[in-house]
Parts: structure tokens; C-alpha cells; sequence
């Protein structure tokens, strides 16, 4: 309908030169809406802001806004009217050519399809962006223009949604800025007109069609200066060209067709393959290129191809889907089972471009799409209606629909219908539930997919009356009630809640104070002590409940003022005061209660302390100090709380004398003719302060008192006094007043001296162990005496205390007799302690011996002659004090209270006791007074006797070895101290010689000859001693078998006949010797031969077969019952082979594999032995570990 390029602007009228006529839609400024129409086969070509060209091919219906109601700078090109059109209630601004028509009104765009989204143009450069998408699709013939594509598309949207978008879109206001730019953009416009004809020169269209064509199927830009791309990686981003149109292409347009005219491009058909349900495989090849009747190749590098397919038919409108370098490229995004029309163009530098042949294709068919969720056309409660629409099939009809749901439980989905309806009716449900449903198409290819799940519920019915509110808080200005859910309703109903209240006295009814979901409120800005009513609706999805039962509650009131400042009523007294006080002027909504009165002392400045508490307004405050300041305020309580303090008043009560002061102390300690006295002021001064004191003293309560002193200090020292008499002390305290009363009585005495020197102590001996002292008391100096202290000792300059308290004698014991003893008394009292007394000498008479102190066993190098000390004990001790008496001996008592008498000596042995026994033995001494106390006991214990000899056995027998055994017991020692064993053998002179003394109980006697009688003895001992010898005993050793044996020769004598010799042994003490040959022609070996013969011949050996042959010698014992044979061990064996005898040099090679074979026999044999001896060598290790940490 327009021209393919931008028109030139001084022959475009500005479109908002066209008169509107100003409308309101919802109380605002309408945007203005601009539909321009698009003839097919015309381009309509915008110029953004940044100097880009955007085309859109017919036929369209563009739409455009402006979001502030003015006109946009819009051109209106030549050949084209504009109209104002209004539409459901919505007036249009319409650019139309000026011979065509357009009936917004009789033909209204066609719903797009229902797999389409709704898209919006993006809007012009000189347009703000709205603030969101209110435009359906261009309708056209089912195809969308590439700039009309958005990434990722918005959500599926029923038809019967799209009126409701139209009706949602943000309106903004015209404001000054935008009329500023309208005057503006006239001015820039006037000015262009004026300037001549250059720019028109400039700006006319082109002259070619074909770079027409060409430019209407190129991609340009959107409106966010952004180029389109295409949906699979494979493809390339199309190449933006330079604007067609522009001053330097219009320049240098001419030349360029020119040279093109004389070449001429020829492309093939493309071919499709690999076509599937959703994307193609499209190929060509490379064009060729003919100038002046010559054809020329080219490199694929040179050319730049562009893609194009249609799905309207071959005349219809072609979507360019790929331009780049590449022959093959996959098409993507095509609808299964449709027909499609595909082209290439090669275009060149310096070539004409060239169209390809159309190639058309059919997609496969597939599975529908998923289907939109269904929707809702009716509910009751105990069903659901359900509709839904068909999908796009994909070449194939569908068939049936699957309808699945959750059955209310938000679990799993299972099939609630399944047929070719659209439509269905769940039926006994429960009332107020909620159900997820979703939808799939089925169709002869597959199942598609579930659609979005949706949740449609069940109706209800309105919840039953609540219960009132409750009161759960309240203050003078605010209340907080709470509420419970109606008792009765579903579990899972979503309910709000709306709650009325009546002001008391008010006269405006019920009015509503809270709606929502929550079970409690706080009401505020209330009137304090102002009773409310209340009622509480509850609301669900089907309604409002009827409103609960009237409840009232009221505000708390206020806290009251302060009462009046309190008064003195009266004369002040010295220990009261009567006050009163006046209420306070604002109560605070209720009536005073209570009244509450404190004081404080001023002068402490402390805590104030409640005195009073009542409802009258007067009080005598009693108990109070006299000459004290005192602060006085009241306070009142109502229901609203307590009010605050009132001003305070102060009040001072009259003095009085003072009290009574503290009876006087004593200062320090007192002396015998002095004493100082100390005091404090009186607890009560009368309210005034304490002037002087009044000290008076008698020595008795008969004698008359008298004044010692006074005057303001508070000590006094009262002298010349009598030691340790008793005087009475009182104190007075006087003010300004006067003096208060006495204190009370201190009685004090002053100090009293040591006692006098005690006399010489008298001493009397009971015994010689025990000694009585007694004495005289002295002059106590006017204390009475607590204790008298005993110093005893046997040296008089180096005497202890022995005795301390208040009796006057003490018997002293555990005295050593015959010995002298010095002592002496002092005596002591409060005062201090006198001084000590004459000493006092006596002596102790003589006694029985002491006890004696050591005692202890002799050991066997300590005594001179050893006796036996299994039956004997040797024991030492020291001699005992003789207490004034020579010792003349000693007793000694041992086992069961046998008591032997011995002289003076300290050593005694004790015989004749029991082996292995344990003895208590204990010592005491005689002198002529008698016998002393027994020493402290001693335990000994006599030596076992020593061990009897084993018997003894010999348990292996060999040629040249003996192994003994003796006794029962483990080889080696393993508990300390074992018994020793000492074996002795006969030797050739017939003396015993010892060959094994240690604790084993076996022993192997070697290096001995064959056939020969040993004699043995054995003998034990321990700690008790040595035992006695044995019974000889004896062993014969065995005869030795005979020697080892060389390896026999072998030699072969004939074909099949060998001989095997050996070398011969020598007869061993007269017994003569045979030999055994044995023959193994495998594993096993037999006995060929067993004789005296040093040789044997072996005939009839088979051909070919490998012979090992050994030999051992047997030692017939003629002096032995039955002649028994005594085999040595067998020699190595020899290897031989039987083999044909070849004549010439044959014979050579057998014999070089039988030295062979001997050879390797040989290396086997040395092998061996060292195996043999490596294991012996880790034995002998492992034995010498094991006899070092174990046993040792």
C-alpha cells in the first residue's frame, strides 16, 4: 500500500496535523491508537532513531501507540488519506490509501490460532515504550513477519481472554514535554521545506525494482536496534546489508547494474531429505556463472546464499530463513504434516544474483500438541463442569482426550476420563475442595503432553455463626479482642473475618473496625472508660455468616492527677505531725480509690518509705524522731492506676533531751590501779547535737555516786584504784535541751597480779615405775589461781612440763627404776604466772630387767659352725637395761610355749625343730628381782629337707648318643629357683664325672661309641641342701648303620645289557655287609638286586627309556636275635638311557646325553642341599630367640 522506501519528508504532511477529537476512557487520557494498513505485496518502511530501516510486508494491520495522548511524528506519504475510526467505543486514527477502503468495524481481525501467541510491534523510536504488550497478532494469512518474533513467547491465551488485555493498558497523560516537541518537530519541518530541491534529489526512490525486491525480503532490526536469530544453533544470523536508499547507494547504483548485465548465474534445484515431523534437510550446489557464452566456476567462498520457504503456497509469501556460505543447512522449526515450498538465491560482488528452482516437501505427521487446560464452565458442591478445546493435531485426527486429577488429596494423578468429548462432569465431590486437573490428545501417532495443571473447588456452604469476641487485653485507649473459628466448619475452608463495633451512646449504629483473615485485633484511638459493642461476621467463598451474639467491653480509665500538695494541721510535736491534702482536679475517669502517703528523712536524702494508704485526706504521722526534717507526698489510685506523686513538703518535729547513752567499755587492758574507760553517743540525740558527757563511779550500789567527769570528750582514765576490786560505772548525755537518763550499769574490775612462789614439792614412790608429787597452794594476788604446771626431768637444768591444770598433785608414770628424777611447780591466774618453786629430788628403786629391744635370725655365713638348718635355728639379740639389777640370764620361748633358760650369752642356736615349719620366737631377761617383760616375737622358719633323687630313664637310644630323662617337669626352667639336678657318668677308670648340673629333666649324652654300656647316676638339690645320689643306672648304645654310598657307575655293554657297579664297604666289627640296588624307570623305584656283590648286570633294558639307578649297604647284626639288617642311607642316583646302537660315530652322541643328564642330576642335587642347609641355618636362629627370650 506504500512505497517500498521512506518517502521524503517534505512531501509527507505530519499526521498529527489531523484533528482529533479528545476522549476519556476510565476517567483518563486515552492513548492514541495509529492502525496502518498494509495492501499485499506493498512494504510499509519505518525510520528508527538510530538511523535503521524497518520494513513490514503486506498485507498487515499495524498498530501503534502513543502513551501520552498526543499525535507522534508520523508521515503520511503521498497517495495516502487518514481517517478517524472509532470501535468499540475506542476512536482509531487510520492511514488508507486513498483509493482503498477499510471497515474496522464490519471486518474485525481474526482470532489467532490457538497455538500462536500474541504479539506486539515494537514501538516506533520517537515513541516511549509502553509499559506493556496490548496488541493482538497482524492478522494476515497465517503467517508472522520476522520482526514480530519474540524470545522466549509468553504463555498461551484464550480468545476469549484478548478483549480483556485490550482493557487493561496504562494510560499516561499528555504533558508539557510532549508539546513542547510537537512545536518543535514543526519548526525542524518548515525549516527542511525552505531548503530546495537538493534533499529531494537525495531521498527519491530507486530506480531498480529489483534492488526493491531485494530490500523487502531482507531482515532489518527491531525497534531495540537488535537482529533477529534463528532458533537452532546450526543456522547463521542473517547479514545486515547497507540501507537501500542511502545517498551512497543511490550514487553508485548505475555502474554496479551495468556490470552485472553482462554475467548471468545459473543455480541448481535444492534437494530435501532426511524429512521429518519438525525440520528438513535442504542442499544445492554451487552455481555456475556464464559471461559473453562461457561458463566459469567459482569458489563456494564468493557467493552468499539465502534461504527462503513458504508455507502458503508457491505464489505466496516466502520467510528468508538463512543466509551464509554454507551447501547444506537443516531447516527447523517447521509444523508436522505441512507443505513447503523452498528457493536459494546466490548473490555475488561482481555477479547478477540467481533464483533457484522451487523445491517443494510434506513434514511427517506427529503426536497433537499439548492442549490448553481445561476450563471451568459451572460448579456446584458436589461437581465440576469441565470444557476444553481441541489442539493442533499434526496431520493426524485426535481421537480421544485424557483427563486426569488428584481427587482432592494432592497426591498422585489418576484418569478421571478418557473419550473423543470436550467436555465432562465430575460428579460426588465433597462441598469446599479443591481438585488439580490436566488434559492430554491423543491421536493415531502417540499421546501428546499434559497441559498446565489448574485447581478448580467446589462450592460451599457459608460457615455457621462465630462465637463473640473475647476481650484479650485492654487500655485506656485501645482494646485487643481475639476470636476462634465457628465451630462446625471444614477444616480446610479459607475464612476472613469482619468485626462491627457501637460506641456507647454514640447513636451511629454498628460500624466495621476490622476485615481480614487473622483471629485477633487491636482496636485503637478508643475513648477510655467507654463500654463498646461487638459483633463478628465470618466470610468464605460462599458468603457471610450471620453475625455472632452482642458482647460489651469497655476501655480502661485513666490514671488520676496528682493530688494538692500536703499541709501541716496543727501544732508540730516532737515525735508527730498531723498533714492533710486536697484531691487531685482530674480523676482520670473514675473515682479516687485509695490515697497513699510517703515520707523521707531530708537529711539522708533516702527512699520513701509508705506510711499511709486509705481513702481519708488527713493522717498523723507518728513514730517519728524529735529535731528530724522530714519530706511529705501524696499519691491516689483509681481503677485507671495510681497517679503521681504529689509536691513535696517538708517538716521538721520539735528537740527533746536525749536517750539513754551505751554503758562505758573498757579501753585496752586493765591495769591493777588504773583503768580507762571509753563510750559512744546515745542512740537518740532528741534532735539536737549531743554537747557534753556525765561520767559517775561508786564502789559499791550502797556507796554514793560521784562525778569523775564532764565534758564533750568520750574517754576518761580512772586512776588510783585498788588491784582486783570491783567498781560500777554510769554515763549521761546532755543537748541544748538538757541531760537524758543514766546508761546502764558497767561493772569492771581492776587487774589482779601473779600468783606467789610455790613451795618445794613433796614426792613419794609407790614403785619403781610410779612416783606421786603434791604440793601447797600460794598467795593468789587477788585472782584466783586456774593451773598449776609440773616440770619433771632426770637432769635438773634440763626439765619438761609434764602436768598443767588446778589440782595440786599428779602421779607420775612409766618411770625408769633405780633412776633420780628432778621436779618443781609454778602457779598461775588470770593475771599472769608466777614463778617457779624449790625443786624436789627423789629416786626410784631398782626392778626387774627391760625388755629386750632387737632380736633378729643369723644367717648361715654368720654362724661358725653350720648346723642343719632344716632342724636348727640360730637367733642373736641385744641385752636389756638391768634396771639396778645384774642380769644373770635369759628365757626363750619358741613354738608351742616351749621356753628354754640360757645364761648371759646373746646368741643361742635352737635344735632338734621340724623341717619347712614356721616358728614365733620371743626373748626376756632375769635378774634377781625377777624376770623381765618378753621382747617383741620374731617368726623363722626352718629349712625343707633336702630333695630325694629322681628316676632315671634313658628314652632315645642312638650309635652315638644317649638322651636321659629324669623326674616330671618341663626341658627348661620356668619358675625361679627350681631344683637343681647334677648327672654324673662312669668313666673308664670308674669314677663319676658330672656331664649336665642344672634345673632341665632332660639331657642328651653324646660323642659316645656304638654298641657300648654307660653307667649313670643322678642327684637333686635346693636351698634345703644336696640329696643323695641314685641307683646307677645303665644304658648300651645301638650299632651304627652303614656309610652313604658313591653314585654307582653304569656301563653299557651291549645293545640292551648294562652293568652298574659300586665301590665295596669293609665289614663293621664282624658283620658283613650286602648291598640293595634299586632301578626307577619313572617316579618310583624297585629293587633289582639286594646281595653281597659290589655289582650287578642289567639285561633286557628297553630302547629308548631314561634309567635312574641307586645304592645303599645293609650291616647284618650276627650277634643279634635274628639277624637283623641295619640299612645306610642311598647314594645319588645315576642316570643312564637305553638307546640304539648306530654304527660309525652313532655311539658318540649318547654317550654325550648321558653326561648331559648326569650333569643336570647333578645341579638338582647341589640345589637341594643348599635348601636343606638354608633351613637348618633359620631353625638354629629361631632356637636361639626363643631359648634367649623365653626361657632366659
Amino acid at each position: 500500500m506504500m512505497a517500498e522506501q521512506p518517502p521524503p519528508l517534505e512531501a509527507t504532511p505530519l499526521l498529527n496535523e489531523v484533528p482529533l477529537l479528545p476522549h476519556m476512557v476510565n476517567g483518563d487520557s486515552i492513548q492514541q491508537v495509529i492502525l496502518v494498513q498494509v495492501n499485499p505485496g506493498e512494504t510499509f518502511t519505518i525510520t528508527t532513531e538510530d538511523g535503521h530501516i524497518q520494513c513490514i510486508q503486506g498485507p498487515a494491520h499495524v498498530p501503534m501507540m502513543s502513551p501520552n495522548g498526543s499525535m507522534p511524528p508520523i508521515f503520511v506519504p503521498p497517495g495516502y488519506v487518514s481517517q478517524v475510526v472509532e470501535e468499540n467505543g475506542v476512536r482509531r486514527v487510520v492511514v488508507v490509501p486513498h483509493s482503498g477502503e477499510f471497515h474496522p468495524s464490519m471486518h474485525p481481525p481474526p482470532p489467532s490460532p490457538p497455538h500462536v501467541p500474541h504479539y506486539m510491534h515494537h514501538p516506533h523510536a520517537l515513541l516511549p515504550p509502553p509499559p506493556h504488550p496490548v496488541f493482538p497478532a497482524v492478522p494476515g494469512t497465517g503467517e508472522l513477519p520476522p520482526q514480530f518474533m519474540h524470545q522466549p513467547p509468553p504463555p498461551h491465551v484464550f480468545q476469549e481472554q484478548e478483549p480483556r488485555s485490550h482493557g487493561r493498558t496504562n494510560f499516561i497523560q499528555r504533558d508539557e514535554r510532549s508539546l513542547k516537541m510537537q512545536e518543535h518537530l514543526k519548526k525542524r519541518l518548515k525549516d527542511r521545506q525552505a531548503s530546495g530541491h537538493t534533499n529531494n534529489k537525495l531521498n527519491s526512490p530507486p530506480s531498480s525494482p529489483h534492488k526493491v525486491l531485494n530490500s523487502s525480503n531482507a531482515t532489518i532490526p527491531n525497534g531495540n536496534g537488535k537482529g533477529q536469530q534463528g532458533a537452532v544453533g546450526a543456522l547463521k544470523q542473517k547479514q545486515i546489508g547497507k540501507t537501500k536508499g542511502s545517498p551512497e547507494a543511490e550514487m553508485g547504483e548505475s555502474d554496479t547494474e551495468s556490470r552485472k548485465c553482462d554475467t548471468h548465474l545459473s543455480i541448481g534445484k535444492p534437494v530435501v531429505s532426511d524429512i521429518q515431523a519438525r525440520s528438513a534437510v535442504l542442499s544445492w550446489n554451487l552455481p555456475v556463472s556464464s559471461q559473453n557464452g562461457e561458463s566459469h566456476s567459482h569458489s563456494p567462498a564468493a557467493f552468499t546464499f539465502e534461504v527462503a520457504i513458504s508455507n502458503s503456497g508457491k505464489n505466496g509469501k516466502f520467510k528468508s530463513v538463512y543466509v551464509g556460505e554454507e551447501l547444506t543447512i537443516t531447516l527447523p522449526d517447521l509444523r508436522p504434516a505441512t507443505d513447503y515450498h523452498a528457493r536459494v538465491s546466490a548473490t555475488s560482488s561482481s555477479i547478477k544474483e540467481t533464483i533457484s528452482e522451487l523445491v517443494s516437501f510434506t513434514t511427517e505427521s506427529c503426536e497433537p500438541d499439548c492442549p490448553a487446560a481445561p476450563k471451568l464452565i459451572n460448579r456446584t458442591k458436589n461437581s465440576l463442569s469441565l470444557q476444553w478445546k481441541s489442539s493442533n493435531d499434526n496431520g493426524s485426527k485426535i481421537t480421544n482426550f485424557l483427563l486426569e486429577w488428584d481427587e482432592g488429596k494432592n497426591g498422585p494423578f489418576k484418569e478421571c476420563y478418557y473419550g473423543h468429548l470436550k467436555q465432562y462432569k465430575l460428579t460426588k465431590l465433597a462441598p469446599s475442595t479443591r481438585y488439580s486437573l490436566r488434559l492430554a490428545a491423543k491421536n493415531d501417532i502417540g499421546m501428546s503432553g499434559f497441559s498446565e495443571t489448574v485447581t478448580f473447588g467446589t462450592a460451599g456452604v457459608v460457615p455457621p455463626a462465630p462465637a463473640p469476641p473475647t476481650l484479650l487485653e485492654a487500655g485506656v485507649t485501645w482494646m485487643a479482642l481475639g476470636w476462634s473459628p465457628p465451630a462446625g466448619g471444614a477444616l480446610d475452608d479459607v475464612l476472613t473475618y469482619s468485626l462491627d463495633m457501637e460506641e456507647e451512646g454514640s447513636g451511629y449504629g454498628f460500624q466495621p473496625q476490622y476485615n481480614g483473615d487473622e483471629l485477633s485485633c487491636t482496636l485503637r484511638n478508643l475513648r477510655r472508660s467507654t463500654s463498646y459493642k461487638f459483633r463478628l461476621f465470618a466470610y468464605n467463598s460462599e458468603g457471610k455468616s450471620s453475625p455472632s451474639e452482642v458482647v460489651e467491653h469497655s476501655t480502661k480509665p485513666d490514671r488520676p492527677g496528682a493530688p494538692s500538695k500536703p499541709a501541716v494541721k496543727g501544732k508540730i510535736h516532737p515525735h508527730s505531725v498531723r498533714v492533710t491534702w486536697e484531691p487531685p482536679k482530674d480523676n482520670g475517669g473514675s473515682d479516687i480509690s485509695k490515697y497513699f502517703m510517703e515520707i523521707s528523712e531530708a537529711s539522708v536524702g533516702g527512699r520513701w518509705e509508705p506510711i499511709y494508704s486509705g481513702a481519708q485526706r488527713e493522717h498523723v504521722c507518728d513514730h517519728l524522731r524529735p529535731g528530724t526534717s522530714y519530706r511529705l507526698r501524696v499519691s491516689c489510685a483509681s481503677k485507671g492506676g495510681e497517679s503521681q506523686a504529689s509536691d513535696v513538703t517538708t517538716v521538721t518535729t520539735a528537740a527533746v533531751p536525749p536517750g539513754p547513752c551505751p554503758a562505758p567499755a573498757l579501753v585496752g587492758k586493765a591495769k591493777p590501779k588504773e583503768i580507762t574507760l571509753q563510750w559512744g553517743p546515745p542512740a537518740v540525740d532528741g534532735g539536737s547535737e549531743i554537747t557534753e558527757y556525765l561520767l559517775e563511779m561508786a564502789s559499791s550500789e550502797q556507796d554514793e555516786r560521784r562525778v569523775l567527769y564532764q565534758g564533750p570528750a568520750a574517754e576518761f582514765g580512772v586512776a588510783n584504784l585498788l588491784p582486783g576490786r570491783s567498781y560500777s560505772f554510769w554515763l549521761r548525755a546532755g543537748n541544748r535541751v538538757g541531760f537524758g537518763p543514766h546508761s546502764e550499769k558497767a561493772e569492771l574490775c581492776t587487774a589482779p597480779g601473779p600468783p606467789e612462789q610455790c613451795c618445794k614439792p613433796l614426792i613419794t614412790c609407790k614403785s619403781a615405775t610410779c612416783a606421786v608429787v603434791s604440793w601447797e597452794s600460794p598467795a593468789c594476788n587477788g585472782a584466783e589461781i586456774t593451773e598449776y604446771r609440773l616440770d619433771w626431768g632426770q637432769v635438773e637444768g634440763s626439765m619438761h612440763i609434764i602436768y598443767t591444770g588446778p589440782c595440786q598433785s599428779y602421779e607420775v608414770k612409766g618411770l625408769t627404776p633405780a633412776t633420780t628424777y628432778y621436779c618443781r611447780v609454778q602457779a598461775v591466774n588470770v593475771a599472769g604466772v608466777g614463778l617457779f618453786g624449790d625443786t624436789g629430788v627423789v629416786t626410784t628403786p631398782p626392778s626387774v630387767p627391760a625388755a629386750v629391744a632387737v632380736l633378729h635370725l643369723l644367717e648361715e655365713d654368720q654362724v661358725e659352725i653350720s648346723p642343719p638348718f632344716s632342724t636348727c635355728l640360730a637367733i642373736q639379740w641385744e641385752e636389756p637395761c638391768c634396771h639396778g639389777a645384774e642380769i644373770t640370764g635369759y628365757n626363750i620361748e619358741y613354738g608351742e610355749k616351749q621356753l628354754v633358760t640360757v645364761g648371759r650369752n646373746t646368741t643361742h642356736v635352737l635344735e632338734n625343730l621340724l623341717p619347712d615349719t614356721l616358728y614365733r620366737i620371743r626373748v626376756q631377761a632375769i635378774n634377781s628381782f625377777g624376770v623381765g617383760p618378753f621382747s617383741h616375737s620374731m617368726k623363722a622358719k626352718t629349712k625343707p629337707l633336702p630333695p630325694d633323687p629322681p628316676h632315671l630313664e634313658c628314652v632315645v637310644f642312638s650309635y652315638q648318643s644317649l638322651k636321659l630323662k629324669w623326674g616330671e617337669g618341663p626341658s627348661r626352667a620356668l619358675i625361679p629357683n627350681p631344683t637343681q639336678f647334677n648327672l654324673q657318668m662312669e668313666d673308664r677308670f670308674g669314677r663319676f664325672v658330672t656331664v649336665y648340673n642344672g634345673p632341665c629333666h632332660t639331657y642328651k649324652v653324646q660323642r659316645l661309641s656304638e654298641s657300648t654300656t654307660y653307667h649313670f647316676r643322678i642327684q637333686a638339690y635346693n636351698d634345703a641342701g644336696e640329696g643323695a645320689f641314685s641307683e646307677v643306672c645303665a644304658f648300651t648304645t645301638t650299632k651304627s648303620p652303614p656309610a652313604p654310598l658313591k653314585a654307582p657307575k653304569v656301563i653299557q655293554l651291549e645293545e640292551n645289557t648294562f652293568e652298574i657297579t659300586w665301590e665295596p664297604l669293609q665289614p663293621m666289627k664282624g658283620d658283613s655287609i650286602v648291598y640293595i640296588l634299586q632301578l626307577a624307570a619313572g617316579r618310583e623305584f624297585d629293587q633289582v638286586y639286594k646281595g653281597p656283590e659290589p655289582c650287578f648286570r642289567l639285561p633286557a633294558a628297553q630302547t629308548n627309556c631314561e634309567y635312574r639307578a641307586r645304592v645303599c649297604a645293609g650291616r647284618q647284626c650276627h650277634d643279634l636275635p635274628g639277624c637283623p639288617e641295619l640299612c645306610g642311607p642311598y647314594s645319588p642316583s645315576t642316570v643312564f638311557c637305553c638307546q640304539r646302537q648306530e654304527p660309525g660315530p652313532a655311539a658318540a652322541p649318547a654317550g654325550t646325553e648321558l653326561a648331559q643328564s648326569g650333569k643336570r642330576l647333578r645341579e638338582e642335587r647341589a640345589i637341594a642341599i643348599a635348601l636343606l642347609c638354608g633351613f637348618a641355618v633359620v631353625a638354629i636362629l629361631f632356637a636361639v630367640v626363643i631359648q634367649y627370650f623365653v626361657i632366659k
